[in-house]
């Protein structure tokens, strides 16, 4: 699997930082209509010290938050203003869980796009480990300023 974004030149195109950088790398990536990102699951990542230390496993709100970095970085990347953009998920459909994600687990995580508009995005994602479907979700997003969002009433 070549390695089309790195880490480094995934932060350049997310706000999101350890611990809550949920991508590793991008592997696949066809321009508005589709994205593979890879997540190196470890035994060393923080939430698996409370879910659950005796038997760890990703928590599926978090696969679904890689799943929505990974369309994020769909979004941004070829945007022109990519470094005033922010992409904030708007909503979450048809969420199903289908086997646990591990320590040690390669997640490979696919968006493809169902519909794009100017400032929202609607996307199909699944999440596989080994081939195996562990997660799937629509996701909606929209493209805001970063202006707005952090700034201060």
């Amino acid at each position: 699997m070549e390695t089309i974004l790195d880490t480094i030149q995934i932060q350049e195109i997310l706000p999101h930082r350890f611990p809550f950088l949920l991508v590793d790398r991008i592997v696949e990536f066809e321009s508005g209509k589709r994205i593979v990102g890879v997540k190196n699951v470890t035994f060393n990542e923080p939430f698996f010290q409370g879910h659950f230390p005796d038997a760890p496993i990703m928590p599926g709100v978090l696969i679904i938050e890689a799943l929505a970095q990974t369309g994020g970085v769909l979004v941004l990347k070829d945007h022109p203003e990519r470094n005033n953009k922010i992409v904030l998920f708007t909503t979450i459909e048809n969420a199903k869980f289908r086997r646990p994600v591990l320590p040690g687990d390669t997640l490979m995580l696919e968006m493809v796009v169902l519909r794009l508009k100017s400032r929202v995005c609607r996307m199909l994602g699944t999440a596989r480990v080994n081939g195996q479907v562990c997660a799937e979700a629509e996701v909606t997003s929209t493209l805001v300023d970063k202006g707005v969002i952090f700034k201060r009433a």
